[in-house]
């Protein structure tokens, strides 16, 4: 489905809009002292955060693919590995195609550089300050220009019209409450939106909602995470450990903060003997905190950090297991009965849940998912995933599908669920070509 049609804004920016944009670029100069300071800090737990700063100011040193390359942005871990299958599909389509992949957080560019070809480059996406975008856009000479998801910055896009770069967002979402707070700005989002040569929206809400905010194509492509295939290898060592544990394991998948305390209490209320609790917070750097939580309320904990492939075997008498590791997902899943859904049992929208149930996991989820609304729906009807009103209630919920005698059905709905939506990347890919083609003629 197609709403609207025709190029990104040509007309020049209207004197409020110039203004606010001005005054924009003006308060990220000012802050980025303090936005250096703030990636230092972090960098003491992540280290990635220390790397090539330079760059975060759109100097770049080394090497660069030859003009014409293809730039992706894929912000973080879950835009970076949605990236993957879109990455796969324009290197089928159009073989030896460059690609220049910039992220903005430590865990999404360790995730991007297996996803490198020879000749590819992978750097960090700058501060939006016009000098910087002008710079990064300057040095790499990119053909056209595809951004994750939900990324937009008015700064970048304004260099991007002036450097005739088409840009187009890819696997778009766009809640109502994001459309809210991005319709208060905008003076600088909308003209931001306007300038994007498509946006591939991953439901027909989102597209309309998008074409509201200013893009002037959206074209309705499916979602990008239907594509991404767990590796087998990854879910068989999870099953693994489920099998020698010999009782049932719940995963609390991608918790936010707040959302632990409520968790823990909900689990400590639950009578002896309980399943393992698999704990695996959605931010690396919260895993001490988390594990503090733990340990306060009096349960014994083990680090999944503090084994190898196979979990030590007093492992199996613990209360909780942290999983304080980057990218084994499908094996947490491949592990789990079920899985709770993190970010739904507290107002943050709620976590991907498609991973969940193309490992074969049925999901517990709370009464916030406008993230994934759509995929939630569908996720019910295919009897994939159970909604709930509170953290409590899905406690419950998710230690009762432990022992169903049916759960069986549960885990075939959930992979169901996950094969029918599938081709999304094929989609996006012959799009993304299209706009390429406009600029760089065959």
């Amino acid at each position: 489905m197609r709403f609207g049609e025709g190029p990104g804004l040509q007309r020049g920016l209207r004197p409020l809009e110039a203004a606010a944009l001005a005054f924009y670029g003006l308060l990220l100069r000012l802050a980025t002292p303090l936005y250096l300071l703030r990636l230092w800090r972090r960098g003491a737990t992540e280290s990635g955060y220390r790397s090539h700063l330079a760059e975060r100011l759109g100097c770049y040193r080394g090497p660069r693919p030859l003009p014409g390359a293809l730039w992706l942005h894929a912000v973080s871990l879950g835009e970076t590995r949605a990236a993957a299958p879109l990455l796969d599909a324009l290197r089928d389509a159009q073989p030896g195609l460059r690609m220049l992949l910039t992220h903005g957080t430590a865990t999404g560019r360790a995730a991007g550089s297996p996803l490198l070809r020879e000749n590819d480059v992978q750097v960090w996406l700058p501060f939006d300050t016009p000098g910087a975008a002008r710079r990064f856009l300057r040095h790499f000479q990119p053909s056209v220009g595809v951004l994750m998801e939900t990324e937009l910055w008015p700064g970048l896009m304004r260099a991007a019209e002036r450097a005739g770069v088409p840009v187009v967002m890819a696997n778009a979402r766009l809640s109502e409450r994001s459309a809210a707070k991005g319709a208060r700005l905008s003076l600088l989002m909308h003209p931001a939106a306007a300038r994007l040569a498509l946006v591939l929206a991953q439901t027909v809400d989102d597209g309309l909602r998008l074409r509201m905010a200013g893009a002037p194509e959206v074209v309705v492509s499916g979602n990008l995470k239907f594509d991404m295939t767990p590796p087998p290898g990854l879910t068989a060592l999870g099953l693994q450990w489920r099998q020698a544990l010999h009782r049932p394991v719940v995963l609390a998948a991608s918790t936010r903060e707040g959302e632990e305390g409520d968790l823990l209490a909900a689990w400590q209320a639950l009578p002896l003997p309980r399943p393992l609790l698999l704990l695996v917070p959605r931010h690396p750097q919260r895993f001490d905190e988390v594990a503090a939580l733990v340990r306060a309320r009096g349960f014994t904990l083990r680090l999944r950090s503090g084994w190898g492939r196979r979990p030590p075997p007093d492992a199996a008498q613990a209360d909780v297991w942290l999983g304080d590791s980057v990218g084994e997902m499908p094996v947490y899943f491949g592990c789990a009965d079920v899985a709770l859904l993190g970010g739904s049992f507290a107002p943050l929208g709620g976590q991907n849940l498609i991973e969940a149930a193309a490992c074969g996991c049925p999901v517990v989820m709370g009464p916030h998912t406008f993230n994934f609304a759509q995929a939630a729906q569908q996720a019910l009807l295919a009897l994939a995933a159970i909604r709930v009103a509170d953290i409590h209630a899905g406690v419950a919920a998710a230690v009762t599908l432990t022992h169903d005698p049916d759960r069986q059905r549960w885990v075939q709905g959930a992979l169901g669920f996950a094969a029918t939506h599938r081709g999304a990347a094929a989609t996006m890919a012959r799009q993304v070509l299209r706009c390429r083609r406009q600029v760089m003629p065959d």
